[in-house]
Parts: C-alpha cells; sequence; structure tokens
C-alpha cells in the first residue's frame, strides 16, 4: 500500500473520530428550545440560539424520516452493502471509487468552527431522538447509529456532484454505476419556478413560486419545516437529510431552484502504455487505490468484497469502452462549502447580502430563481461551470481525448460570467429545466455571446406554457397566480391538434376520423373528467419518441430561439401523423375500452392505500401542472414523478404563503402524515403555511419541550 493511500486513510479516521467526538461533546440545546408540530406534521422548530435550532431540525428529520434518513447515510458512507445487504453494494462501489467519504471527512475539517457545530448539533438531534425513541425505526435504520457531523456534509456531496452532476453523462454499463439513479430525460428533472417583480403585480407586491418535480421515493423526497432562532425565520423545504434548507422564504427574501443543464462532469478516453498511460507525450502512473466493501449475508454474516480503484490525473476509471480505460472528471470537486454557501444565502436580509452567498459557486448545479420584499429579482445559471479551451456541448458530451492537457480543465467560469437575469424590464423570471436565454421574454440573454459548451439553446412546451401565463398577464393578483400554477392546460394540444385533426380527416381510417372527433372535443386540459386527454397522450407518446416525449423531429417547423410561443409548429408527415392517431386510438379503446375516456380513470394518485383520481400531466406536453405516470396496469397508471414541494409566496408586511407536500411530510410507518396531503392535490388546493407562534398553536398535534 503507497504512503499516500496510509495518509489519506489516517486522515480521513482522524477526521471521523474528531466529528464523532464534536456530536459527543455537542451540549444538550437549552431550556426552553421546543418543536412545535402542527396538523400535517410539519415541524416548526423554536430555538434559543443557531446550534440548537440545527439540533432541532435534526431531531425532527429523525422524527418524521427516521428510517428513510438512516438509509440515505448509509448509502453515503458506502457502507450500504453493510447495513442492509448485498442490494447496497453497487452504491458502495460507485461511491467508494468516487473517493466520497475520504472527500467528505477533509471537506468536514475545512468548515469554519461555526458550521462544524451546526453540522454537529444536527447529528446530536438525530441521535438523541434514536435514543429516546428506540422502537421508533427499523432494525436496519438503527445499525446506522451513531450519526456524526460529516454524515450530512457526506450526504449532500454525494447527491450534489454524484447524482445530479455526474450521472448526466453516463451509462449504467459498469458494476460502479448500477445503482445511480440517472436523470437523462426531460421529465426526470422536472421543476418549475417563478419570481415576479411589483410592476407585474396587481397589487404592486412580489410573487414567488418554487416547485420541485422529482420521484416520489428515496433521495428524492423532499422535508417541509420552520426554523426559528434570533435573527432567524424560514420556512422550507429541502432534501431528507440535507442540513440546510434548498427552498425557503425567509420574510425579507426567498429563493427556488430547478435542475440546470449545466455541463459539470466529463469523460476521458485513455491511451494506456505499459503499466502507466499517456499525457502530452508522456508516460504517467496510475494512481491505485482499494477498499474492502462488507456486504451483509441474509444469516447476519458478512462476506467482503475488494473494490479495486484506478485513477488518472482526471479521476477514477469509471468504466472501459472498446478496450480503452474511460475516466470521470467531476466540477466542484475543490469547493467545499455548497452547504454553508445554502445557509447564508437563507439568512441573508437583502440583495446584497443574498449576491454576496450566492456568488461564492460552491453549490455546484442548479438554476436559482430570486425574490425579495424589496422588489429584486433574478435569474442565475448556477453552477461550476468548467472553462474549457474549445468545444460545445455536444463535443462535452462524447467522450473527449485523455491524453492532451488541451481537454484537461482546471478553472471555472466566475459568478459575473454566468448567464443571469436582474430585475428585467419585463417584469418577471422563470425557468422550468429549460436552458437560460429566455429566462425573460422578450429574451434578455445572447447565447452568442458565450461560450457553446454553456447551455443548450432548445425550449419544452412546458417552457412555452410558462411563459405564456406569465407573459399575458400584466397585472397578476395573488388567486391568478395560483390558478397559473395549477393549471392543467396542454401547450402543445394548443400548437398541433388542429393540423392531427386535419391529417387524420384527409388521410386516417375510419377509427382515426373517430378519435379526430373526440380530440376536437377535448377541452385540452388533464383535469380528472376531462376526455380525450388519454387519447392525446397515446398519439404524442408515438409523435415525441416514447416515454420521454423529448423528441420535436415530427413539427414541420423547428424551434427558433426568438419565436419561444409559436415554435415548433406544423407537421412533417401528414400522413405518418394519421397513421400514429390510429394507432394511439386502437391501444386506447384496448386498454381503456373507450376513446373518450376520461383521465382520472386511467390516472391515478395512488399511494399508501389511497387511490385518487389524477389531474396533472406530463411536462413535455406543455402542461405546466406536472405529474409523470407510471406504466399502464390493471387499466390504470399511477404517479411516479411530478408536484412534490409547493411554495407560493406574495411578499409584503402581511405576507401570503400557500404551500403543499403532495405526499405528506412523513415516510415512517404508521404516520399519519404520509398522505394526508393527497385529496388537497386531487382537488387541487393548497394549504396555507402557518408561520406565527398564533396560528401553529390554534393547529398544534403536538409539542417537544427542551
Amino acid at each position: 500500500m503507497s504512503r499516500r493511500i496510509l495518509v489519506n486513510i489516517r486522515r480521513s479516521f482522524v477526521v471521523l473520530a474528531i466529528a464523532a467526538a464534536s456530536v459527543a461533546h455537542a451540549g444538550s440545546p437549552q431550556k426552553g428550545t421546543e418543536i412545535l408540530w402542527d396538523k400535517f406534521g410539519v415541524a416548526h422548530v423554536f430555538a434559543k440560539n443557531t446550534e440548537d435550532l440545527f439540533y432541532g431540525y435534526g431531531w425532527a428529520t429523525a422524527q418524521s424520516h427516521g428510517n428513510l434518513l438512516m438509509k440515505l447515510y448509509g448509502e453515503s458512507r458506502g457502507r450500504a452493502a453493510e447495513y442492509f445487504g448485498p442490494s447496497g453494494l453497487a452504491n458502495d462501489r460507485w461511491v467508494w471509487t468516487n473517493s466520497v467519504p475520504q472527500r467528505s471527512a477533509k471537506w468536514l475539517a475545512e468548515q469554519t468552527p461555526e458550521f462544524q457545530s451546526y453540522m454537529a448539533a444536527f447529528a446530536k438531534g438525530i441521535n438523541d431522538y434514536a435514543a429516546k425513541n428506540p422502537n421508533a425505526w427499523s432494525e436496519a435504520a438503527k445499525r446506522v447509529l451513531p450519526i456524526t457531523a460529516v454524515d450530512p456534509i457526506e450526504h449532500f456531496h454525494r447527491i450534489l456532484q454524484y447524482t445530479y452532476i455526474a450521472p448526466s453523462r453516463l451509462a449504467a454499463t459498469t458494476p460502479a454505476m448500477e445503482a445511480v439513479n440517472l436523470m437523462d430525460t426531460p421529465e426526470a428533472v422536472g421543476s418549475n419556478a417563478w419570481a415576479i417583480a411589483p410592476s407585474h403585480t396587481a397589487a404592486g407586491k412580489t410573487l414567488l413560486l418554487g416547485n420541485p418535480h422529482l420521484a416520489w421515493e428515496d433521495w428524492q423526497t423532499y422535508y417541509e419545516i420552520q426554523l426559528v432562532a434570533p435573527g432567524i425565520d424560514l420556512y422550507g423545504a429541502s432534501q431528507v437529510g440535507f442540513p440546510v434548507l434548498r427552498f425557503l422564504y425567509n420574510g425579507y427574501l426567498g429563493f427556488n431552484q430547478t435542475v440546470n443543464s449545466i455541463d459539470g462532469a466529463d469523460l476521458y478516453r485513455i491511451k494506456t502504455q505499459g503499466d502507466g498511460y499517456l499525457f502530452d507525450g508522456k508516460e504517467k502512473q496510475f494512481e491505485r487505490d482499494s477498499h474492502d466493501i462488507k456486504i451483509r449475508q441474509e444469516d447476519g454474516s458478512f462476506k467482503t468484497e475488494k473494490l479495486e480503484i484506478v485513477s488518472t490525473i482526471h479521476g477514477p476509471i469509471i468504466k472501459t469502452e472498446n478496450g480503452s480505460p474511460i475516466a470521470l472528471k467531476v466540477a466542484g470537486l475543490d469547493r467545499p462549502f455548497a452547504a454553508e454557501e445554502y445557509w447564508q444565502m437563507a439568512t441573508a436580509h437583502n440583495f446584497a447580502e443574498y449576491t454576496k452567498a450566492v456568488s461564492r459557486l460552491q453549490v455546484p448545479t442548479f438554476n436559482i430563481i430570486y425574490a425579495d420584499r424589496d422588489g429584486h429579482i433574478e435569474y442565475l445559471y448556477n453552477g461550476t461551470l468548467p472553462k474549457r479551451s474549445k468545444g460545445d456541448l455536444a463535443y462535452w458530451a462524447g467522450i473527449v481525448p485523455g491524453d492532451t492537457s488541451e481537454t484537461l480543465w482546471t478553472g471555472y467560469h466566475t459568478f459575473d460570467e454566468l448567464p443571469k437575469v436582474i430585475d428585467p424590464p419585463n417584469g418577471y423570471v422563470h425557468n422550468t429545466n429549460d436552458p437560460p436565454w429566455n429566462a425573460g421574454w422578450p429574451t434578455q440573454l445572447d447565447p452568442d455571446k458565450y461560450p457553446p459548451y454553456t447551455a443548450l439553446r432548445n425550449i419544452s412546451f412546458r417552457a412555452e406554457r410558462s411563459l405564456r401565463l406569465l407573459s399575458e398577464n400584466n397585472k397578476l393578483t395573488y388567486d391568478q397566480f395560483v390558478a397559473n400554477k395549477l393549471s392543467t392546460h396542454s401547450e402543445m394540444a394548443d400548437r398541433i391538434l388542429p393540423d392531427v385533426i386535419a391529417a387524420a380527416r384527409q388521410y386516417g381510417t375510419d377509427l382515426a376520423k373517430r378519435a379526430a372527433d373526440v380530440l376536437e372535443k377535448w377541452d385540452r386540459n388533464n383535469e380528472a373528467d376531462s376526455r380525450g386527454g388519454v387519447l392525446f397522450l397515446n398519439w404524442a407518446t408515438r409523435f415525441m419518441g416514447g416515454p420521454a416525449l423529448g423528441s420535436q423531429a415530427g413539427f414541420a417547423v423547428p424551434y427558433n430561439i426568438k419565436e419561444p410561443l409559436t415554435t415548433p409548429r406544423g407537421l412533417k408527415d401528414p400522413k405518418k401523423v394519421a397513421q400514429q392517431l390510429d394507432e394511439a386510438a386502437t391501444q386506447t379503446e384496448r386498454e381503456s375500452g373507450s376513446l373518450d375516456v376520461e383521465w382520472g380513470t386511467v390516472m391515478r394518485y395512488q399511494l399508501g392505500g389511497a387511490d385518487l383520481p389524477a389531474n396533472g400531466g406530463f411536462g413535455n406536453l406543455g402542461v405546466f401542472r406536472v405529474i409523470t405516470f407510471g406504466p399502464m396496469h390493471n387499466g390504470t397508471r399511477s404517479q411516479i414523478h411530478g408536484e412534490t414541494w409547493v411554495s407560493m409566496v406574495e411578499f409584503g408586511d402581511q405576507p401570503k404563503m400557500k404551500v403543499l407536500m403532495s405526499y405528506g411530510n412523513s415516510s415512517q410507518p404508521g404516520s399519519p402524515h404520509i398522505t394526508d396531503q393527497l385529496p388537497y392535490l386531487a382537488r387541487k388546493e393548497l394549504r396555507t403555511a402557518w408561520r406565527t407562534r398564533k396560528d401553529i398553536e390554534a393547529n398544534l398535534e403536538s409539542k417537544v419541550t427542551f
């Protein structure tokens, strides 16, 4: 074993020992710190100081999502196979191949003493809850205890760099990649966000929408909470296990995020020579490491797998293609302060303080939409964007040569160099995971002024629907703001349906013509009682290229960045469209018994024993209220992704805040809050967020006082 490996191992053990000791010595919260739980299972932490606030946050997370929390932290440690069995092996290979545990230990040591104390307090809150509630968690979850201050940093690192960023360029073709949740389709990364300036609202007040769309399970689960301490009052949500909020309102300002397309990970083809590899004409030696992965067996015994890790100057070798090793390089591995940056953003009191925090660029990805009570709004294409010597996105999306320093980026674009829109004259900014260029309309950004590897120039129908809802309402009331958010109308149907109907009547079979009659009567909404939407979806799946609905190749006129509300349009091949409609009609009658079956008869909200007629639809059909439904099973399709956390704020001295956590705010067995908000989703209703002590106590379910 090399001296470098031994040094790294010793350093990691020392840091982990310090992290464990810091949790052990973290004090109990001051007397009077308490958690008030409202009737929707939302924790409102009232703390005497910031450390106690993090303690309460950890305790509340453990109570609401203990089993899930332990699963996620076990995975982020790279010990899922040890705790949970062979199913965790692929995860552990991926985590250790990419040095997540070692780097996380180093990152914790680099935090300020103040922020280290916050992480220790968060971990202690989890541990104390577990100690005082020994029967609350599964036996598998208990194996992960105790939690240390490194765990929240480690989990944050794994998800941000190695789930959001790294998999975007990869294919699950090696053992190390099998467990990675690839988010490689437009639907899989869906989110909506709006910031609307006072000039664009009827009341002259700022409006802010946060609406992330992820799968309804695992690491993608959101958690709603309020955190109150002297000078701090945060209300929002984050993914379970994250020690800071990613979506919030603090009384002065708020921000939300959508997944962006920033290329922060690249693959390099390595040329081997002898025992090493070629780089700039010289032979370099591979760096070699290994890790023993323990694998729990059914009888409780363990087997061990030795994972060999081979790395180049770029990063670890993650697969082999056509005989060549392929190395992965990920952006932001030298920036350990993402969690602290979020905390500084959250506790800012004005645009200047917020900008100082966000401009650190420690958070490696996400579009960020900002608004404040002074009327400032901003869209930021945030992230660690590598500064490259050449090439566009298509070039960097492939496997680039790894034998030359010409392709080895070492720096990042600065905050000032990233696309952003601040206080635009049109009065709003938005994002729906589309590229930055139409963050406002008329467009404020010229893509030709940015490197060609910055972002694509495409746009989705959901983005076009968003632009239409914002641009055609110059003085939004709060009620209209909410109604627009809940819209299930299909922008694509408006754009293309008359042409489809005409094609069917000219070229179609009798069945296709009957289908055209149904589509002509359809209201183009995806409401539970809408008739025609199921047929349209079955046709669009053929026209737009399968379940992802991502192809626009069938349109006669392609998308034009200068015409986002009218392109793409027209049919390239009307005869083929008529044939596709015949096929869709055959499928619809076979599966549902009728061409005009109601949307909610087929599309269902099914969770935890609940089974309700659904509304909402596929974002790539231009539906703003995104619900992605899985395959047909026994005549119905159940939600698998979409509306998760919704937050709608009107700023002011008496702010309005409507929210919803679609699947409920707990995942613990026996909790009444697993599906208690699902009926609100089915009824297209939001809840009032209880932010004042008076309102919380009027809707109190329980209380914990420390």
